[in-house]
């Protein structure tokens, strides 16, 4: 079975403190001079519609990417310190609307 995405060791022992879930979605950010870009995220959370997602369970946690996204060759990462650790997603390519 394919990976929807790739998701590295450190990240998969983060989500597993997290709850186990962790959600894959394209999130707009406005720029400054009006511009708009959807950038991936990474939440340690279940989608609000999970019907619009595509879910994998890999390694105990359960996966919810967008369509989008899928097998795209992303890879999820977590970075930072202590309270400050968060998931960021690689690869992937900006998208404007």
């Amino acid at each position: 079975m394919t990976n929807l995405i790739d998701i590295d060791n450190a990240a998969i022992a983060f989500v597993q403190q997290q709850g186990g879930v962790v959600t894959v979605r394209l999130s707009p950010k406005y720029g400054c001079c009006g511009g708009l870009a959807s950038v991936a995220v990474a939440e340690t959370q279940a989608p609000n519609n999970p019907e619009a997602f595509q879910r994998q369970v890999y390694q105990g946690i359960t996966l919810w990417v967008a369509p989008e996204l899928a097998a795209q060759g992303l890879r999820i990462g977590v970075e930072g310190w202590w309270k400050l650790r968060h998931l960021y997603v690689d690869g992937a390519a900006l998208s404007t609307d």
